[in-house]
Parts: C-alpha cells; sequence; structure tokens
C-alpha cells in the first residue's frame, strides 16, 4: 500500500471518528445535550417546525406541520412537566397532511413562565385560548386532545369556550373525583403523613427517582440506561421548583375536579382513552365521563398504563383518526 493511499485511509478514520466520539462523549458526560439534540432530530424527521408567537408581552412555544383545510386542524395539550415533543410519537402516525398543532403549555419550555401568572386548570384554558386566537386557529372548529393536565384543561376549554370545539379527545385526563385510590394518590397520602410531601414521585430529582416515576406512568417496563435516566433528570432539575408550584396548584381545590365541574357542559363529540393499567389516575374516571358527556366513546387499551401516549401510540393515533372518521360520516348524513 503506497504512501497516499495510507494517508487517505487515516484521514477516512478520523473523520468517522470524529463524530463517534462526539456521541460517547455526550452520552457519556452531557446525555441532556444528547435528549435535546433527539428530539431537534425527530422533529424534523416529521417535519414538525417551532413557531414563537406572543400575546401582548406573553409569549406561547409551538410547534406545527401542515395546513388548515377541509379537515379539522388537531390542537394537543401535553401533560404535567411534559412538552409540544410528547406528541411526537403519535404524529409518527399521522397523516402529513392534517394540519397538527402541538403547544407548550404555561410556564412549560419555550413558553412563558411568571409567578405571577394563574396556573390553576382554569387559568391554564384561558391561556390556550389567547394561543388559540394568536394564530387564529379557531377561524373554524378544529379537534382538541389532551392527556392528564393536558386533559383536564381540554375538557375545561371544551366546556368554557365550545364554539371553538368541534371534538375533543381526552386521554387519561386528570380533574375527576375516583372512588378508589390510584398507587400515585396513595404514595401522595404517604408521603403528607411522613411530612415528605416535598418528595412528590412525579418531580424526580435523581436517575433512581426518575426510574421509579417511569415505572409508575408506564405499564411497558422500558430498560433505560442510567446516563439517560440521569439526561432525563438533568433537564428536568432546573425547573422542579417550578413544577413543585404547578403541582401543589392543580392539585388544590380550586382545580383538583375541573374536568368534573364542568364535564356537563361538554357539549362537542367526546373521545376517552384510558390506559387499563393506569396507576397515576384511577381508570373508574372514564365511566364518570361516559355518563355525563352524551354520545361519549370510551376505549381502554389493556396492557396500558398512564402513559398511553408513549406506550401505544399507533393505537392512539388510529383511534383519534377512526373517530374524526366516524364524526366526518355522521356529519354527510346529517346533510344528505
Amino acid at each position: 500500500m503506497d504512501l497516499d493511499m495510507l494517508n487517505m485511509f487515516v484521514i477516512a478514520g478520523g473523520t468517522l471518528a470524529i463524530p463517534i466520539l462526539a456521541f460517547v462523549a455526550s452520552f457519556l458526560l452531557w446525555p441532556s445535550a444528547l435528549i435535546r439534540i433527539y428530539y431537534w432530530y425527530w422533529r424534523r424527521a416529521l417535519g414538525m417546525q417551532v413557531r414563537y408567537v406572543n400575546y401582548d408581552d406573553y409569549q406561547f412555544c409551538y410547534s406545527y406541520r401542515g395546513r388548515p383545510g377541509y379537515r379539522p386542524s388537531i390542537l394537543m395539550l401535553h401533560g404535567f412537566s411534559a412538552h409540544k415533543d410528547m406528541w411526537l410519537s403519535i404524529v409518527k402516525f399521522l397523516p402529513k397532511n392534517l394540519h397538527l398543532v402541538c403547544v407548550d403549555m404555561p410556564g412549560h419550555e419555550g413558553t412563558t413562565r411568571s409567578d405571577l401568572d394563574d396556573y390553576s386548570i382554569s387559568g391554564q384554558a384561558k391561556r390556550i385560548h389567547q394561543f388559540v386566537e394568536c394564530i387564529k386557529l379557531n377561524r373554524r372548529p378544529f379537534h382538541l386532545v389532551g392527556t392528564s393536565m393536558g386533559g383536564n384543561v381540554a375538557g375545561v376549554y371544551a366546556a368554557q369556550y365550545p364554539e371553538d370545539i368541534c371534538s375533543l379527545t381526552l386521554i387519561c385526563p386528570a380533574g375527576l373525583p375516583s372512588t378508589t385510590d390510584s398507587k400515585f394518590i396513595k404514595q401522595l397520602r404517604e408521603l403528607q403523613e411522613s411530612r415528605h410531601i416535598d418528595r412528590i414521585p412525579l418531580i424526580p430529582s435523581t436517575p433512581e427517582e426518575m426510574a421509579d416515576m417511569l415505572k409508575l406512568c408506564s405499564y411497558v417496563r422500558f430498560k433505560v440506561p442510567q446516563q439517560i435516566l440521569q439526561g432525563l433528570v438533568d433537564v428536568r432539575i432546573p425547573h422542579n421548583e417550578f413544577y413543585r408550584k404547578l403541582f401543589l396548584e392543580i392539585v388544590d381545590e380550586k382545580s383538583r375536579h375541573s374536568l368534573h365541574e364542568n364535564m356537563s357542559k361538554i357539549k362537542a363529540p367526546t373521545q376517552v382513552i384510558w390506559g387499563k393499567q393506569d396507576q397515576v389516575l384511577d381508570v373508574s374516571g372514564a365511566s364518570v365521563l361516559a355518563s355525563a358527556i352524551p354520545h361519549c366513546h370510551v376505549y381502554i387499551l389493556e396492557n396500558c398504563g398512564h402513559s398511553v401516549v408513549v406506550e401505544r401510540p399507533r393505537k392512539t393515533a388510529n383511534l383519534i383518526l377512526e373517530f374524526l372518521a366516524l364524526l366526518h360520516s355522521i356529519d354527510n348524513k346529517k346533510q344528505a
């Protein structure tokens, strides 16, 4: 092998080694950076674009794909301490010609966080309405999807702004009373009795607590490497003080049963999706909604916990599409 050929292999090997070493270094030293890059890449791969919009001095951050068309736009509201990218697993299985909008909830990720803001469920619903008006999403009625805390907000939104909504999907929504305490509620009671209420199971500050939270929220047991657990914790720790304040706000009497107090006002066709093995919020909430909302469609997913969006993304996407297709068919029959 001549010297030029040897040099070429050395240069090629060095070029390939740089990104590999960078990946390994990120994985070992800065796992949180790797997680951010992962979401950035996934958004690009799925065609989701990030934008910002202001209502007075308040900034909303959101991602979107597609444009409004003859089918309803879909607005997605994430759960407590999550962000708009949690919906990417669902977006993957939705048609690219659908207009999708995923917004960071008040105080989360790129949306403004202010100590003066009202983080009650009603206050969050008002903020989301401001966002909807900013991007003119309610020029035509849209389909609203919410999970967990976001499901509570979505239900209250549908009750308070019925003219904006053509249909509604609630995934394991909070805001409902339960006759049976879930594992999460039992843990909270134990912590309250031991005066360790600052150790909220949904606000981890160590990799071990993160692993426990994933077990609490998921029926499927994901094998997550220690470094990734550390990265997930590193991303969250700067926000944990806010998460504690928000948690106390949404479990306060003003918000604890907001969805229950507003569900009789929901007139839009409603779909409820719940994981049968939910350990955070009791699945009996599905029957509570079904008894209060006319023609409510309920789907209980076997072998699924609270993190329906993560555990059963394809099934959830298909259920939403089937629900929208059914409503479209009913509308066509009415017009015929």
